[in-house]
Order: C-alpha cells, then sequence, then structure tokens
C-alpha cells in the first residue's frame, strides 16, 4: 500500500468518518475515495489534497504528513538527462527487481542512501555529471 494510500485510511478512521461521508465533505465519489485507499489510483490531484485538507482541517504535522505521504507515493521517477550512465543503469536493475525485494534489502538501500546526509559537509561526490555550455561559450 502506498503512503497516501495508508495515510487517508488512517485519517478517515481516526476521525470515524466513512468513506460516504468523505466523498460528500469534498465532493469526490466514495469509489475514487475507495480507490485511493486501497492503492489502486494514485497520488490524488491537488485539487482533491486541498479539499481534503479543507474538509478535515488538517493542521501542522497532519498536514504536512499529508503531503509528503503524497509526494511519496508518486510512482513515476524522472532523471535529468545529464546524470552520468552509472545512474540509469542503476535504476534499471532496480527496476527489474524491485518487486522481489524484501524488507530487509529494502531497509538496507534505505540506509545507504541516507549516507550521505551522515558524512555532512566531508562527503566527496565520486561520478560527474555533464554539463552543457552556455550559447555564449560555445560561440568561436
Amino acid at each position: 500500500m502506498n503512503p497516501f494510500a495508508c495515510f487517508l485510511h488512517t485519517i478517515r478512521m481516526q476521525r470515524g468518518i466513512r468513506q460516504t461521508e468523505l466523498s460528500d465533505l469534498i465532493g469526490y465519489e466514495q469509489t475514487y475515495i475507495s480507490a485511493l485507499e486501497i492503492g489502486k489510483k494514485g497520488p490524488p490531484t491537488p485539487e482533491f489534497v486541498e479539499k481534503l485538507i479543507t474538509a478535515l482541517d488538517l493542521k501542522g504535522e497532519e498536514r504536512e504528513h499529508l503531503l509528503k505521504a503524497v509526494e511519496a507515493s508518486n510512482r513515476k521517477l524522472v532523471i535529468d538527462s545529464d546524470m552520468p550512465q552509472d545512474v540509469f543503469w542503476m535504476l534499471q536493475e532496480l527496476r527489474d527487481r524491485v518487486s522481489d525485494l524484501t524488507l530487509a534489502e529494502i531497509q538496507l538501500i534505505r540506509q545507504v542512501l541516507k549516507l550521505k546526509e551522515s558524512y555532512g559537509n566531508s562527503y566527496v561526490e565520486s561520478g560527474y555529471r555533464l554539463h552543457r555550455r552556455k550559447k555564449m561559450e560555445a560561440q568561436m
């Protein structure tokens, strides 16, 4: 289940609101809310998110948690075209194996991704990115 689906179900249960009641509050079909909750649809549109924030009067941490859950539920990834080819190969390998990863493997990958944060400013980046020259630099 994606993070938004989990958040929506949890917040609805905490508030004691049925899907039909929520659909009346925000003006969307109950079937759409159900599809969002089971992860069949998503992430929701910005309009849906704003109506949900207003209808449930989400503030502070709840609102931030919702917005992070929406962002984390995005199933598409756009890669800058000037990234090193190793990035593309790594992502291809991940696409090929993501459905077979164990929870331990997922946690390990997430820990590796956090390594840069733990090094702070002393982290030395390896690899390179191609940088396009501006038109003025390219003229001869």
